[in-house]
């Protein structure tokens, strides 16, 4: 079995590509076809010289007899390998399978059987015989079996026998399909108990489940013979050539790979195993000094750290737990320990990877409240913030700028599990001081350029954004304990300020290039930022003016951006509620972030009707509204179309009744007077009677949708109240009182304003219904009920009427708007009419002489009648006739003055006549060209 289960790439490029008809190998190396025939032919012709009864040699081995008839049972037996020495035809294997155990219970007694029991298995190894393609698939089962059998032949107390079963030199896929079909490999494993004091043989088996377990199929079948836990207790064995533990090992890694790893896992789990485990690594760390010792010592850890994963193994029972430990702050700590005695590492690759599986595994430790105790005494907090400073030029005798690197962000990486678990060692090791200290290096001038060559390391390469990111994760994960102790050491030190400085520099690298790590960055300074601030109003000043200026550059993010994947709208978020932390409740920075128009950009964000946002922006919205200045802002605000916030708000409503499937009629009224709020899957809930500290599905339901938020801003905002005294009014100035608002906006608003109303009556409407499945309410308690249903559905049908008189009022005025524009358009047409008659007017004047005279004389006519008819007395009267005039059409103003009084002039005018001279501008023109 040993080459059975090679690699299928191999076996692929050693099968022929084509096989001829007749008797010719299953699946056998390749040759030509000239030596392929003659093979087959030189084989038919011995088969047909030597021909062997399969059924009489079956017979005569199930005698028992003589001696003689043991001397003709050999001659059979040697006939019959003789006969198949160029393997075994596919139809005859099942009796061959006969024959091999008729001889296997014979070898107990007579070990002579034991030669010709090895010859015949050798024969199985050989390709298989067949004179059809279709035989392989036709004998399939019997070949499965007869392989199967192979196996329980390890019953055999032969070790020729046992060695040979697990040597077979063949490498035919079909072979491979048979033994996975067979079940061989969960055979072999239940035989190791045969071998188990037979090292020799117990190494051939584990040759063979090494080759078989390449194959998923044979795992599983290993699986569940329990191979994993067997061969665990074989890993510290006593072996001096090593197989034992490599062979053991290779098929632990097989079997980890190839089936469920959980299954796998819990098979090692047990103490025993566990112990054993142990064990080998010891031995394999403190004397394997060659190189494959230690890969083979970190491929026990790995097994172990996967072990180590599982809660239910007996890790801490068996001390194991408490080794890796020490292990990992050994270097670090300098603490002498008993367990490590002699132990010596070097700075060899293999010994790196130890480093960082031993790093790993406290990360793993970390998430067992049993481990904890451990993890204290320890000493693993100082020996990980051990890596918490700044990169220093490594020695000669040291880890390189790249090995250095990873340990020192793995270590930091682990901190940030570890950190919270031992607050009070945290603090006592002064790591606030020492991250803080880390940091400021990161953001410094110092020439450091990043390998970036580990996991860790990604996008750090030249600079130091991957240790800024590991030392805010730590910083993160312990002030989201909310410890004040925690808290107030890392304020008394300047922590705000050199945080809002840190995402400052953060925020000027994202303008150069957007960057996943970046955005990580920002968003858990944003939320360290949060914590510290909520509830401290001082903590909230030190943030105010500086803080403000950043948020509100991030409330101006490009939309297009949170859907990258990169980590804006993590980052969007974070600052939303770094505004509600760190702003809300501080007048000074309140003032600051109104200042900055920071309300407006909430409402674009709003307007986006992002499910996501709107909830958090509408609680924020809602807070600023205490403050008395944000009203006049949200009024203020104008969105697209020139869009209202109250028309936006009473948008999101309708939408949000939409997303819930509330029902409404055509126009948006209420169409079920009895629920008028309650969603489709409200609808369908079944109320069910529960303890009164548990809450109803009504009162569920207000923390899972927008509504009571909506609710909640528009009454601050006094928009609500405002309208629906518009509608009490009959709606007779509503619609020119506020802009923007639909009478669907009226409509929706109504609802709005009933909301807590309809809100109590869902609550009375499952009291009542709770009631009625555990008592019977007497007569009074009844009415009551009833009077109290009936007032909730009273008050259902008062909003329908009034949103049936808002869309009566909107129809109106939409027939009186549609007169005026009518009555507008006739006037328009009638002066048109009128400039047209004035024109043909002016036309037949000009045309026709009698018509002018005609036009005339009313015009003079129509001129005297216009006159006072009474005479001014004391004063001049001046004629405005022009004499001599032939025209009809409207004149300049002219007054003829005779003369003038003296007393305003001081003196007679003279009787001189000026003659009037005339210019002719032609003549003036030409004589200047002349001249020029």
């Amino acid at each position: 079995m040993a080459s059975l289960a090679e690699p299928r790439g191999s076996r692929a490029r050693s099968r022929s590509p084509a096989r001829s008809p007749g008797l010719s190998p299953a699946l056998g190396p390749s040759r030509c076809g000239e030596e392929r025939r003659k093979a087959a032919s030189d084989a038919a012709q011995e088969t047909q010289v030597r021909p062997v009864d399969l059924n009489h040699a079956i017979k005569l081995l199930e005698d028992a007899g003589s001696s003689d008839l043991e001397d003709q049972q050999l001659k059979v037996l040697k006939k019959v390998v003789k006969s198949f020495e160029n393997g075994l035809p596919l139809k005859d294997l099942a009796q061959i399978m006969d024959i091999l155990n008729l001889c296997a219970e014979k070898v107990n007694e007579q070990e002579a059987f034991i030669e010709p029991v090895c010859e015949l298995i050798k024969l199985c190894g050989l390709p298989f015989q067949k004179k059809k393609f279709s035989d392989e698939v036709n004998y399939s089962v019997a070949v499965s079996k007869s392989i199967a059998q192979l196996g329980c032949l390890m019953r055999v107390p032969s070790s020729q026998v046992r060695i040979q079963i697990c040597y077979q030199p063949t490498s035919a896929d079909y072979k491979i399909q048979m033994a996975e079909l067979g079940g061989l490999a969960e055979t072999l494993v239940l035989s190791l108990a045969l071998v188990e004091n037979q090292l020799t043989e117990k190494l051939w088996v584990l040759k063979a489940l090494q080759h078989l377990s390449n194959s998923g199929v044979n795992c599983r079948h290993m699986i569940k013979a329990q191979a994993a836990s067997r061969l665990c207790l074989y890993l510290n064995g006593t072996d001096p050539s090593g197989q034992l533990v490599f062979r053991s090992s290779e098929i632990l890694w097989n079997l980890l790979e190839n089936t469920s790893k959980e299954e796998v896992v819990s098979q090692l789990s047990s103490l025993e195993c566990i112990h054993a485990l142990k064990e080998i690594f010891v031995d394999r760390l403190i004397n394997g000094f060659r190189h494959y010792d230690r890969q083979l010592r970190n491929d026990l850890l790995v097994i172990a750290t996967l072990v180590a994963e599982n809660s239910a193994a007996s890790m801490i029972e068996s001390g194991f737990t408490m080794l890796l430990i020490a292990l990992a702050t050994f270097t670090e700590v300098k603490i002498p320990n008993p367990l490590l005695e002699g132990l010596k590492l070097t700075y060899s690759y293999e010994d790196f990877e130890m480093k960082k599986l031993l790093f790993n595994i406290i990360g793993i430790f970390s998430k067992d409240p049993h481990a904890v105790q451990l993890l204290s005494e320890n000493d693993v907090m100082p020996a990980l913030l051990y890596y918490v400073k700044p990169h220093k030029k490594p020695g000669f005798h040291d880890w390189s700028a790249a090995q250095y690197e990873e340990l020192q962000l793995h270590a930091i990486a682990i901190l940030a599990s570890v950190a919270p678990l031992l607050v009070d060692k945290y603090l006592s090791c002064q790591a606030n001081t020492l991250l803080l200290v880390f940091l400021e290096w990161c953001v410094g001038q110092d020439p450091f350029f990043g390998q970036g060559n580990s996991f860790h390391g990604t996008g750090g390469r030249g600079s130091k954004l991957a240790q800024m990111r590991y030392g805010l994760r730590v910083l993160k994960s312990v002030v989201s304990l909310y410890d004040d102790a925690v808290n107030l050491n890392l304020c008394d030190q300047g922590a705000i300020s050199q945080l809002l400085e840190i995402l400052k520099y953060a925020a000027n690298k994202l303008e150069q290039k957007d960057d996943a790590i970046l955005l990580e960055i920002q968003a858990n300074i944003l939320f360290i930022l949060s914590v510290l601030c909520e509830n401290d109003v001082h903590r909230k000043e030190l943030f105010s003016y500086e803080g403000v200026h950043l948020l509100i550059s991030f409330l101006q993010m490009d939309p297009k951006k949170l859907h990258s994947g990169l980590g804006h709208r993590r980052l969007l978020f974070s600052a939303l509620d770094c505004l509600w932390s760190c702003v809300i409740g501080c007048y000074i920075a309140e003032d600051y972030f109104l200042e900055q128009q920071g309300i407006f950009f909430l409402l674009d964000l709003l307007a986006l009707k992002q499910k996501s946002l709107c909830n958090i922006i509408l609680g924020i919205l809602s807070e600023f509204c205490d403050n008395p200045k944000t009203i006049i802002h949200i009024s203020t605000w104008r969105g697209e179309k020139d869009q209202t916030a109250a028309k936006l708000l009473i948008q999101l409503w309708r939408q949000e009744e939409l997303d819930l499937g509330v029902q409404r009629d055509q126009y948006g009224r209420i169409a079920d007077v009895k629920r008028p709020i309650a969603g489709s899957f409200q609808k369908e809930q079944e109320i069910i009677p529960m303890p009164s500290s548990c809450p109803s599905f009504a009162i569920i339901e207000i923390s899972e949708n927008i509504r009571a938020k909506l609710y909640s801003l528009l009454c601050k905002l006094d928009i609500m109240f405002v309208l629906f005294k518009s509608v009490l009014n009959g709606f007779k100035d509503g619609f020119e009182n506020l802009p923007g608002l639909s009478a669907k906006d009226f409509i929706t608003l109504a609802i709005i304003r009933r909301y807590i109303d309809f809100k109590v009556g869902e609550v009375w409407s499952e009291v009542c219904t709770e009631l009625k499945e555990e008592f019977r309410p007497i007569a009074s308690d009844e009415e009551t009920l009833r009077v109290i249903s009936e007032v909730s559905e009273n008050i259902g049908k008062m909003v329908t009427a009034y949103q049936t008189e808002v869309l009566e009022n909107h129809h109106h005025q939409e027939i009186q708007e549609e007169e005026k524009a009518y009555t507008k358009i006739r006037a328009v047409h009638k002066q048109k009419e009128m400039v047209n008659k004035s024109w043909e007017n002016f036309l037949t004047r000009t045309s026709n002489y009698e018509a002018l005279k005609k036009a005339k004389r009313l015009q003079e006519k129509l001129i005297e009648a216009s006159k006072s008819k009474s005479k001014t007395q004391n004063g001049a009267v001046h004629s405005t006739d022009i004499k001599g005039l032939g025209t009809t059409v409207g004149s300049g103003r002219l007054v003829t003055v005779e003369s003038a009084p003296s007393q305003l002039v001081g003196r007679p005018l003279s009787a001189k006549r000026l003659p009037v001279k005339r210019v002719s501008f032609g003549a003036g023109a030409l004589k200047r060209n002349e001249k020029s």
